[in-house]
């Protein structure tokens, strides 16, 4: 697994690795218990066979506090783990139900705005501006979303730490 960071990894919200390894998922599971047993001051976490969340323990809880997610599956006799770095499943469900509904609405209010002026009518004079409202609250669920980012920068490069030191010595070489 080649772990340096790439352009790529600053682009995505949520970035994921996928990894193979002989270890069965119940010895997985039991070697990420160790670690994290080991490292208990500095990390918390859920794990069983299947699925673990590891969080960086922290003072506060902010709203954007990221997670490892890993996922254990296994195919023909190889055990994959699938991670994900990011926000709570909650909070990622939330910005995209923001996202959606402000643009849903943007798209509601420029189409009455454009059928407005169509038709030459003046029922709707409200139209356009509640269309650059909504646009104004996507930019703020954007700017929300970067500055959670920002704020969880330094707990994903410990997440990550953990992922390299906890799984890339079971990976296995093709």
């Amino acid at each position: 697994m080649d772990t340096e960071e790439t352009t790529l990894d600053k682009i995505r919200t949520r970035p994921r690795f996928t990894m193979f390894t002989d270890l069965t998922k119940e010895e997985y599971a039991d070697n990420l218990r160790k670690y994290l047993s080991e490292h208990k001051d500095e990390f918390s976490g859920n794990i069983n066979k299947e699925i673990a969340t590891i969080c960086v323990e922290t003072e506060y809880d902010n709203y954007w506090k990221p997670r490892l997610s890993l996922r254990i599956e296994t195919e023909d006799d190889k055990t994959s783990i699938l991670g994900v770095f990011g926000p709570s499943s909650a909070v990622w469900t939330f910005f995209m139900f923001l996202y959606f509904s402000f643009s849903i609405l943007w798209m509601v209010f420029i189409s009455m705005y454009y059928v407005e002026k169509q038709i030459n009518s003046h029922e709707f004079p409200w139209a356009l501006t509640a269309s650059f409202v909504m646009l104004f609250l996507i930019a703020l669920t954007y700017i929300a979303g970067r500055f959670g980012r920002y704020k969880g920068k330094e707990e994903m490069l410990k997440l990550r730490r953990f992922a390299e030191e906890s799984t890339l010595h079971f990976e296995k070489k093709d």
